[in-house]
C-alpha cells in the first residue's frame, strides 16, 4: 500500500519549526505540500514557551546582529505580517533595551562590540561609569568602568504568543500540523526521506528540515547519519517583588553573566550555572539554593534595592545548546541530500525564528538565501574546526 507524501516535512513545530513553515507557505513561487510534526502539541515544555523571551543587537558577530536586525523589525510588525482573518497578533514588545555592564578588564570588548553594532546600524549607547550612574541612579558601579544600553531595538517579548502567531499563520495557509513523534528517518537511495511516526504510520518527505530543538533534534540528526555537539542545558527563570522602585530597569546584564529584568509588577531574572555544573539535562526541577547563594547576592551587590525582595515562582526550561561555539546550525547539510537542520540556538531561538525561518524556506526554494547570507551559520564551520565566535554569550 502506498503511503502518505509531502514536499517539505518539518520536525519539531514551535518557534522555528513555524517560522519555516509560514515562511515557505506564504511564498508565491513554493507550490509543494509542508507538514509539521510536533509530538507536544501542548507546548508547555518547549523552550519557546519557557524561555525569558528577549531580543538583543548587542552580539560580537555580524551575523548575529543583521539576524536580530530583522528579528525586530518583524516584531514591530508582527500584527501586520501574521494577521489572520483580521486578528492581528499581539506580543507585547518592550523596547526597553539590554544593558551590558563592564569592569575594567572586559572594557575593551565593550568598546570593540559597540563599533561593530554601531557600524550595522544598531542603536546602542556607550555610557562611562558616571553616565551610568547619572542614567540608573539605583545602579552600583562601584566596580564598573562603562556600560552599553539598546536605546531602540532590543527588549522583550512575549514568546509563546509569537510562537501561536506563527502556528496560527502557517495554518491559515493550508500547513497540518501532526501531534507526532519521528522516531525513525531513513534516505531512499537517491530518492525520498521516509519518516516512521510514534503512531506506527510512515510519510514519504521529499525534503526534511529538523527543528526538533533540544528534546529531539540531535536523535533526528543520528537518524540522518549527522553527528553534531548539540545537548540539552537546564535554565531556571526566579521571579521576585522590589519593596522600593526600581524605575526604568533595563534587561540588565552584570558581568558576572546574571541578568535581571522588570516583568509585570516585578522582575525575573537568571544565570547559567558554573561550567562544571552545567551538564546534560532532561527534567525540570528548580534549584532553589541557585537563587538564594548567587542570583539574590550578585542582584544585590549590582542593584542595593534588591536587597529587600519577595521571592516568587520559578521554573525550568532546556536550551538546545551548541557546544562547539554557542551558536546555532543552520541551512543545508553537505553530503545529505535534502535535509536542513535549524539547531543549537543556545538561548537565542525566539529572536533568531524570523530570520531563521526566512532563509531555510529561500534556499529550500531556491537553493541559496536571497534576504540575508546565513552561510556563516553552516553546519561545514563544524568540520573545519572555525567556530563562529560570539563573546556576548548569556
Amino acid at each position: 500500500m502506498a503511503i502518505a507524501s509531502v514536499d517539505v516535512a518539518i520536525i519539531g513545530g514551535a518557534v522555528i519549526g513555524s517560522s519555516v513553515a509560514y515562511h515557505l507557505a506564504q511564498r508565491n513561487d513554493f507550490k509543494g505540500t509542508i507538514a509539521v510534526f510536533e509530538k507536544d502539541p501542548s507546548y508547555q515544555r518547549c523552550a519557546s514557551a519557557l524561555s525569558a523571551a528577549s531580543i538583543r543587537q548587542q552580539f560580537s558577530s555580524s551575523i548575529n546582529i543583521d539576524i536580530s536586525l530583522h528579528g525586530i523589525d518583524f516584531l514591530r510588525n508582527i500584527g501586520e505580517l501574521l494577521e489572520v482573518d483580521g486578528d492581528k497578533p499581539r506580543i507585547d514588545l518592550v523596547e526597553a533595551g539590554y544593558l551590558f555592564l563592564a569592569t575594567t578588564d572586559k572594557r575593551s570588548i565593550l568598546v570593540e562590540n559597540h563599533a561593530l553594532q554601531q557600524s550595522k546600524g544598531a542603536d546602542i549607547g556607550f555610557l562611562e561609569a558616571h553616565a551610568l550612574k547619572a542614567k540608573f541612579p539605583w545602579l552600583n558601579v562601584s566596580d564598573l568602568t562603562a556600560g552599553c544600553h539598546g536605546l531602540s531595538g532590543e527588549g522583550w517579548f512575549d514568546g509563546y504568543g509569537l510562537m501561536q502567531a506563527f502556528r496560527r499563520k502557517a495554518r491559515s495557509l493550508g500547513v497540518p500540523y501532526e501531534p507526532v513523534q519521528v522516531v525513525h528517518l531513513e534516505k531512499i537511495m537517491g530518492g525520498s526521506w521516509i519518516l516512521t511516526l510514534s503512531n506506527g504510520e510512515q510519510m514519504e518527505a521529499g525534503v526534511v528540515v529538523n527543528a526538533a530543538g533540544a528534546s529531539g533534534g540531535m536523535q533526528i540528526c543520528l537518524e540522518a547519519d549527522l553527528n553534531i555537539p548539540i545537548h540539552s542545558r537546564k535554565r531556571m527563570i526566579f521571579t521576585f517583588e522590589c519593596r522600593e522602585e526600581v524605575p526604568n530597569l533595563p534587561l540588565l546584564i552584570d558581568p558576572s553573566g546574571t541578568y535581571v529584568r522588570p516583568e509585570g509588577a516585578g522582575f525575573i531574572c537568571g544565570s547559567a550555572p558554573a561550567e562544571a555544573n552545567d551538564l546534560d539535562c532532561f527534567d525540570y526541577d528548580v534549584d532553589y539554593t541557585f537563587f538564594e547563594e548567587h542570583l539574590w547576592p550578585t542582584l544585590a551587590n549590582r542593584v542595593p534595592a534588591f536587597e529587600a525582595i519577595k521571592p516568587g515562582a520559578a521554573w525550568a526550561g532546556h536550551y538546545d545548546m551548541n557546544l562547539f561555539d554557542h551558536n546555532a546550525f543552520v541551512g543545508p547539510v553537505p553530503g545529505i541530500e535534502d535535509f536542513y537542520i535549524a539547531l543549537g540556538f543556545s538561548g537565542h531561538g525566539l529572536q533568531q525564528s524570523p530570520s531563521v525561518g526566512r532563509g531555510i524556506a529561500e534556499h529550500i526554494v531556491t537553493g541559496h538565501y536571497e534576504t540575508l547570507d546565513l552561510s556563516e551559520l553552516g553546519v561545514e564551520r563544524l568540520g573545519r574546526n572555525k567556530p563562529l565566535i560570539e563573546r556576548n554569550v548569556v
